[in-house]
């Protein structure tokens, strides 16, 4: 509680800065608003609560925190006379005003207090110019910030686009090139067929071919499996191409690597080649087994494309899936969510810079048993993208990233996007999260990539951003709550 407001004195209201240049006239009309009253110590000011109030210190001290990542961030400790907190920005018309730190009080203290209607009135009326000033200041800044802000969210969707369509041509013409290789293998093996058709075999040697074609086609699905060496491989093609060369076989040397591929041996080889001889209509086995030979080397050959077209197509359909997950379009804005599927969507549209065989290597270091957040999916996809992306920029596109997740308290977890780059200068750490501020050459960068992730994670997610650098390793850590703010829409629905 507080002692009864004392009445207002002009002279007193005079020694402090902030009232110093003020007219008499002035001075009394903020007497007759306004009062001093005596506070016990405890808090005076709750961060995020309506600005119904503007403090001035006349006597005693005062502690100014900030609240990031779950606790109380100390930002000011003072005793100096004059210092203000509260609604300060009342006077500016059309606005939400919230007290954007909480106080407390260290010990009883003497503060000057001004309700927020009448701390705005009389600077509208007294100051109206400087009114105008602020009021362009800080509402242009915020539609600035919110303009480039769009832009800065464009030129990453641009990047992500251009990966997206990069990792998408790459399937579609395999599929393309499949598909032609089949066109021109199926008149190909029509033509073998003909040949087996012009009556050299009995109708049990057709059989028999149909029957070595299903198995060799069973045998295609199976040959993903094998895992033979270049050395290897190198010497099971010599071995079929010299028995295929001593059975007068054409094109031996073109046979040879595509049987080796699905696993076929020579073993295989005499089998076929036995069952021909047995069933012949005259004498002429190596042009029949040429042409048995062939046939099947097509009948491959086509179990082959079919085979890369559906790969193609489920990697084109994987990589849809993820950009689907990355934008989060069929989903509502705030719900419950993976955090390690959300980094797999984001890294997925990196894809053909970050990965396996790629200019930067990716190491994962992932705690999967994390329990899954409540939070705003697309708005921290927008984080991971900013990040890594400015990771890729700093390491000059070749180096390593690092992914690490693990549980921070009971009630949040930490997520860290690591890279091997040059690192951030000392002078330049502590203005990174800056609007506007950025490293890079005029007109490459907007300052606002790391702007936006720290106004998800800090200000709409109520969690922390912060970073770790020196050469050879630059950190960013964000740590989310299990359950983020909910939006009021969704508690009026709620309560409704």
């Amino acid at each position: 509680m507080t002692d009864m407001g004392e009445a207002c004195v002009r002279d007193e209201l005079r020694t402090l800065f902030l009232f110093e240049h003020l007219s008499d006239e002035q001075l009394d009309t903020l007497c007759q608003a306004g009062s001093i009253e005596t506070f016990p110590p405890g808090l005076i000011v709750t961060e995020g609560d309506p600005a119904t109030c503007f403090y001035v210190l006349i006597d005693g001290a005062l502690v100014m925190s900030k609240r990031s990542g779950g606790v109380d961030i100390q930002t000011s400790r003072t005793s100096q006379q004059g210092v203000y907190f509260g609604a300060w920005s009342a006077y500016i018309p059309g606005e939400e005003h919230i007290y954007e730190a909480s106080v407390r009080l260290t010990k009883p203290s003497r503060v000057f207090v001004l309700d927020a209607n009448a701390f705005a009135s009389f600077m509208q009326s007294q100051f109206p110019m400087a009114v105008h000033l602020l009021e362009g200041h800080m509402v242009g800044g915020r539609r600035q910030r919110q303009i480039i802000g769009q832009r800065e969210k464009l030129l990453a969707l641009g990047t992500i686009t251009a990966g997206l369509t990069h990792q998408l041509n790459n399937p579609a013409a395999a599929t393309a090139r499949a598909v032609a290789d089949l066109r021109e293998g199926s008149g190909k093996m029509r033509h073998k067929l003909a040949m087996l058709a012009e009556g050299k075999f009995t109708p049990q040697a057709l059989r028999t071919l149909v029957t070595i074609q299903d198995e060799v086609a069973e045998q295609v699905a199976k040959s993903k499996r094998l895992e033979l060496t270049a050395l290897e491989t190198a010497d099971r093609e010599d071995e079929l191409g010299d028995w295929l060369e001593e059975h007068e076989i054409a094109f031996a040397w073109d046979y040879a690597p595509t049987f080796v591929e699905v696993g076929l041996d020579i073993d295989w080889l005499e089998r076929i080649s036995a069952s021909l001889e047995d069933e012949l209509k005259d004498g002429e086995p190596s042009a029949s087994l040429q042409a048995a030979l062939g046939w099947l080397k097509y009948t491959i050959d086509t179990e082959l494309r079919m085979i890369e077209i559906a790969e193609a197509s489920k990697r084109i359909s994987a990589l849809l899936a993820d950009a689907k997950q990355y934008s989060q379009m069929d989903r509502g804005s705030y719900q419950s969510a993976d955090v390690h599927e959300l980094l797999h969507s984001t890294m997925m549209m990196f894809g053909d810079k970050v990965g396996k065989d790629k200019p930067i290597s990716l190491i994962k270091d992932l705690d999967k048993s994390l329990p899954e957040l409540h939070c705003y999916p697309g708005d921290l996809n927008q984080v991971w993208t900013n990040i890594i992306d400015n990771a890729i920029q700093a390491m000059g596109g070749r180096g390593t990233l690092t992914l690490r997740t693990c549980r921070e308290t009971d009630d949040m977890i930490r997520v860290e996007i690591c890279d091997d780059g040059p690192g951030i200068p000392a002078e330049d750490i502590g203005r990174i999260f800056t609007p506007f501020f950025t490293t890079k050459p005029f007109g490459e960068g907007t300052g606002l990539g790391l702007d936006l992730a720290w106004r998800i994670v800090v200000e709409k997610h109520h969690g922390d951003l912060r970073v770790q650098s020196e050469p050879g390793n630059t950190r960013f850590i964000v740590l989310l709550p299990l359950h983020a703010p909910v939006p009021e829409s969704l508690v009026d629905s709620d309560s409704a």
